[in-house]
């Protein structure tokens, strides 16, 4: 069995040697401002149904096209008229970011890529690393998270290699992803704008620009965009998400509980371990240490963690979209109340 390369992003050498390998159809992961991401030239079908292969990934959920030029869109997508005004103010104010949007697509796409589906996600990321892959590269590059299907996504090299392991051929190691969250999925199809995805850039942001967005639930059915499943992001160690802050359930003798809390814990020593996001409450940094935070959790063997949600505005709804699909169906209780969770449970 083959080992996967993991080498610095820093170095040229290093860049080239990735770059062809996505030209000879092979598979690379590498660092973007928000996760991970496993690349592979967009445009050569049997290489993106290595990401696929790799990933375990259902054939019925489409990818992201991570883009590094502005024209380069044109040549991927059809704009209406009616949308462009709004569209170009959105990619001057946002790209490159965390930003994905959904539009229809040129038959250029190979229909692997978007599920078969008439449209496409694309985003132009902020990493200069991924920047540079994509146009050394000469291509664009379809990258979903680099972990495999369903589970936590991976914000450092070192969860790439040990979600994927042989799978990759090429891992770049860019350093922790800045953002830690996945971009936000707008559509641009039937006639308004439709969040698909919460992510990195907050709604607040977004509709601060063009005005109001639509938020539409598929959490349920066949996805139109990645994210959207309605069990994601998921630990093999059953995660419940508790009903409020700071009001915790008492701890069974001899269970062994993790605790992922926004902010500081007065009462940590209840706990097998605890991971606090932020010691200030800060919902950027905390969505930034969302998940390595239950990788570090996830890998100690606990029976069991426990998740404090968040205020949901800002990176919080992110957050929180996060938690829910990570969380499986359980009941906690506490003095005041028994709250039923009913998620799929399933692990990864």
């Amino acid at each position: 069995m083959r080992s996967s390369q993991l080498l610095s992003g820093d170095k040229s050498d290093h860049m080239h040697l990735a770059a062809r390998m996505i030209q000879s159809g092979g598979l690379v992961a590498f660092p973007t401002e928000t996760v991970y991401g496993l690349g592979a030239d967009a445009l050569n079908p049997e290489a993106v149904g290595k990401i696929f292969a790799a990933k375990k990934r259902p054939v019925f959920d489409p990818m992201i096209i991570h883009i590094a030029e502005l024209k380069t869109l044109m040549t991927l997508v059809m704009i209406d008229p009616q949308h462009r005004r709004l569209l170009m103010t959105l990619v001057e104010t946002f790209w490159p970011g965390p930003l994905t949007l959904v539009l229809p697509r040129r038959s250029l796409i190979p229909n692997v890529v978007t599920a078969g589906l008439a449209t496409v996600a694309i985003r132009m990321p902020a990493h200069p690393m991924a920047l540079a892959l994509i146009r050394e590269a000469g291509t664009p590059i379809a990258a979903p998270s680099a972990n495999p299907f369903g589970c936590v996504s991976p914000t450092m090299a070192h969860h790439v290699l040990k979600g994927l392991g042989d799978h990759v051929d090429l891992i770049l190691d860019g350093g922790p992803c800045p953002l830690g969250v996945e971009s936000t999925i707008i559509s641009f199809t039937n006639g308004y704008p439709k969040l698909l995805r919460s992510g990195s850039l907050s709604m607040e942001d977004l509709e601060a620009v063009i005005g109001p967005i639509a938020q539409i639930n598929h959490s349920k059915g066949v996805p139109c965009a990645p994210g959207q499943m309605a069990r994601h992001y998921a630990t093999r160690t059953p995660l419940t998400l508790l009903p409020t802050r700071g009001n915790r359930p008492a701890v069974s003798p001899g269970e062994q509980i993790g605790l992922l809390a926004l902010s500081s814990s007065c009462d940590s020593d209840r706990y097998a371990a605890v991971e606090v996001l932020s010691p200030s409450g800060d919902l950027k940094e905390a969505a930034r240490n969302l998940f390595a935070a239950l990788h570090r959790l996830d890998a100690m063997g606990l029976d069991r963690l426990w998740a404090e949600p968040c205020p949901e505005f800002g990176m919080g709804t992110a957050i929180m979209d996060r938690l829910r699909r990570c969380a499986v169906q359980e009941s906690v209780s506490n003095d005041d109340e028994t709250t039923t969770f009913d998620q799929d449970k399933q692990y990864c």
